[in-house]
This record gives C-alpha cells, structure tokens and sequence, in this order.
C-alpha cells in the first residue's frame, strides 16, 4: 500500500485518479481548494484517507507538511485548464503552483508525478516523442508554454519523478460518461446547435481525444511502478486520432444537429462571418482553433512497455459514443437515431 496525495483532487482528472488508487487499496490523500468534494467520474464519493484544504499558489501549497503523516508519492494534478489566461495568471498557477507542489513533496520525502499535456509539443506535426520538450516548440496558447514550464522545473527538481501527458481527455472509452462538460464539450454544443457554422481546419488535421478511464488508469499505473518510471516521459493518449473531418461528419450524423463547413485555414475571415457566430467563434472556438490544425502522432510505447495499457482508438464509433452520452444526459438535444455512417 502506498501513501499517496493527490492535488487537485476534486476535478476531473484528479478525482478518477483517487477513485482507482483508492479501490486499488492505497491511502489517498486528497489536497481541496474551493470544492471540498472528491468523486470519481460516476460521481461516487472517493474513500480518502484524509483531505486537506491548500492553495497551490501559496509555499509547500499553503500546508504543514509535519502535520501529513508521510506521503509516498506526489500526483500533481491541480492547473488550469483554460487557454484564455494571462501569462501572469497561467505563471501564478500553472508554473509557480508546480513549483510549490514540488516544495511540498520535497519537504516529505516524496517521488513527484506531475500531470502535463501532450500538446507541450506546440504545433509539431508528425511522429512526437515520450521526450523532453524541444527548446524550438511553437506553442499555440499560454497553456501549453506553462506546461512546458512547469515540465522544466520538475525534470531539474531532484526528486525521483515522472510525467504523465494526456492529449484531449473525453469521456470513457465504452459509454462516453464524463462527470461534468467543460472546456472543449462547450465547443462541441456550439458547433451541434449551428451557432458555429463554420470551422478553420487543415485538410490532413487530427484530433487525438482519449478516454479518461485511459488517462486515470495510466497515471495510477505510473504511480504504482514510481521506481521503474522514474525520469520517464509517458504520453496518454488515444490508440488512434479522429480525423478532422470525421468530428464534423459524427456530429452532422444526428439530423437535429449540424455538422460545422472546413475551411481553409488560409481563406478564412472570422471578421467575414454573421455578427453572432463571430462573437461567439471569437469567444470560444477560436480559443480551439489550432487543434483543428495540427496532425501530430503520439509515440507512446514508454507509457505501454511500463503499464502494459493500450488506449482505444479515438475513432468515428468512440466519438459517436460520446456525443450518445451528451444527448442521453441532456448537454445536446435529443430527435431522431443517427444516420448510418456512410449515409
């Protein structure tokens, strides 16, 4: 059994992370903030051995790190995950907060496991490594560059560590469950109600969605083989990318929805589109925009020769499972059966 304390505890990520370690029989120590409630993503209530309220932005996390009890191993999965911050905002969180949560595990004695991004490769298309990111990366928002950072700061920490990268987290593999639709599922019912007509994305572009029973079963498996993982990079990431042009197609499958027009990321005039879908493109899918650009190819053969995991394809069935749990909970309008594919 392990003594492990996990930040961010109470959000998406974070929380199915405490679910599996707790049912896998280790002590889970959860670090709270504003939401004092830690559940997994079917909403039970997570057994903890203790939760703390802290402050990521505050020294070792705003806690006594003598009053823990010790702690095996660090999970830092607390961030924002906006990508319409300041930089000051994405450092104060972001960078600094890692940088405390680091403070806080060296002061216990801990391994550290920091809970990045795959897209610290910035606009790299083609084959990307369970590597370092690279000192050239073109990042497309202030997320990502703090992601990188805080990478930094954990690789020179001198604590025994590992970092763990999902890609676009949605919801699980079989049933499309998610706890709660944020950040890219507000796009997601953007684009499916019409109010967004029209989608700048390259002709070859990917989007590589991974389910979250994945990304939660890699980090604890990581967790749970801290000595073998220690310095590695491991990606968490789908079996398989969803082209572009297969999101439009699996949203236009349902005839209540519509799916979004490609076009070329070089001929397209936000300014040019109707007054409400350019207030609401600039408010929320522009935020998006360049991942509909992008064809990178997630090595993650580190992440399979350590775990033994395999994630599922993101493919046209997955995506339309996803889309089935939004109807079936009422984030997207419900009408008729999709469309066969093809049709």
């Amino acid at each position: 059994m392990l003594n492990i304390l996990v930040t961010g505890a109470a959000g998406l990520i974070g929380g199915e992370v405490c679910a599996r370690l707790a049912r896998a029989g280790h002590a889970v120590h959860a670090l709270v903030h504003r939401n004092p409630q830690v559940r997994g993503n079917d909403g039970a209530a997570v057994a903890l051995a203790a939760d703390y309220r802290g402050d990521i932005t505050q020294a070792v996390c705003g806690l006594d790190p003598a009053a823990l009890g010790p702690i095996d191993i660090v999970i830092h999965c607390a961030a924002s995950l906006r990508f319409d911050l300041s930089d000051a905002d994405y450092a104060a969180v972001n960078v600094e907060g890692t940088r405390h949560a680091l403070e806080l595990a060296r002061a216990l004695g801990a391994s550290f496991l920091y809970v990045s991004t795959a897209y610290v490769c910035g606009r790299e298309n083609g084959p990307v490594a369970e590597a370092p990111v690279r000192g050239d990366a073109d990042f497309a928002n202030g997320y990502e560059a703090s992601k990188a950072a805080a990478e930094a700061l954990v690789r020179t920490s001198g604590l025994r560590h590992a970092v763990a990268r999902p890609s676009i987290v949605l919801g699980e593999a079989q049933s499309g469950r998610i706890r709660q639709f944020d950040t890219i599922y507000q796009a997601f019912r953007l684009f499916a109600e019409g109010r967004i007509r029209h989608l700048p994305a390259s002709a070859d572009a990917t989007l590589d969605f991974v389910a979250i029973d994945h990304v939660a079963a890699g980090i604890a498996a990581i967790a749970e083989r801290m000595e073998e993982a220690g310095g590695g990079i491991f990606h968490l990431v789908s079996g398989g990318a969803l082209p572009v042009a297969d999101f439009c197609a699996g949203i236009g499958a349902w005839p209540q929805f519509a799916a979004p027009e490609l076009v070329d990321p070089a001929a397209f005039d936000a300014q040019a589109l109707p007054p409400l879908e350019r207030r609401l493109y600039s408010r929320v899918a522009a935020i998006y925009a360049s991942y509909f650009q992008r064809s990178p190819r997630f090595d993650d053969s580190r992440l399979r020769a350590l775990t033994g995991l395999r994630a599922p394809a993101a493919n046209a069935d997955y995506f339309r499972r996803q889309i089935g749990y939004c109807i079936e909970q009422g984030f997207l309008s419900s009408g008729a059966e999709p469309r066969a594919a093809g049709a």
